[in-house]
């Protein structure tokens, strides 16, 4: 299995009253084959059960599991990797904690911040946001030029995020995206599982 084995990166949030798990699984009917589970604001103990179930899940499927935020959760789940930002723990301190095995994709905001990702052993970045409005209600966001250079200085595989809609996809990945990570645009469909094929339909060439 690749790294970014689809262009999509499915979002297990429960910011829309989706009930983790039955999100999860729903992503995996419609064919999603990397999801993220972020749930903010949730008791560990809820959000390991979460993981440890979604992660058998995924595993039945073929799919990935990264945890946002939590290398703990993300061990104790088994997940296949974890997410972390720019004022989470740091890359070196979660590599030491995860060995060599499990996945660490970075958030990033600009190519300097990139660069120190891949130096750091990343391996994947998440770039954005994006666009304004999402989730985060972004007053702006990056844009495809700002993609394109961080395209430019780095080899790892780039997801971005960050008021993406299915309509803007193709000029995402036209910029270098190897996968677009969507939340708003995704939750809000009143048939997610229609929506999730949809997206997957998309050539990304």
């Amino acid at each position: 299995m690749t790294l970014i084995p689809s262009h999509f990166y499915a979002m297990v949030d429960s910011s829309r009253g989706h009930e983790p798990v039955a999100l999860a699984e729903t992503f995996l009917a419609a064919g999603a084959r990397i999801l993220q589970l972020r749930l903010k604001d949730v008791p560990a103990r809820d959000l390991l059960a979460s993981a440890r179930a979604i992660s058998a899940r995924c595993r039945q499927r073929g799919a990935l599991l990264i945890v946002n935020d939590r290398v703990d959760i993300a061990m104790l789940a088994e997940a296949h990797g974890v997410h972390l930002g720019q004022h989470d723990l740091p890359l070196e301190a979660a590599r030491s904690l995860v060995g060599p095995e499990l996945i660490i994709g970075i958030s990033t905001h600009n190519v300097e911040q990139a660069l120190a990702a891949e130096r750091g052993g990343a391996d994947y970045i998440g770039f954005g946001p994006m666009y304004p409005g999402g989730l985060k209600q972004n007053v702006a966001g990056y844009g495809v030029e700002n993609l394109r250079a961080v395209r430019d200085a780095v080899r790892l595989p780039i997801v971005a995020i960050g008021g993406i809609t299915e309509a803007t996809i193709p000029a995402v990945l036209a910029a270098g995206a190897d996968a677009v990570a969507i939340i708003t645009d995704v939750l809000n469909a009143s048939d997610l599982e229609r929506k999730v094929h949809s997206i997957l339909a998309l050539n990304h060439s």
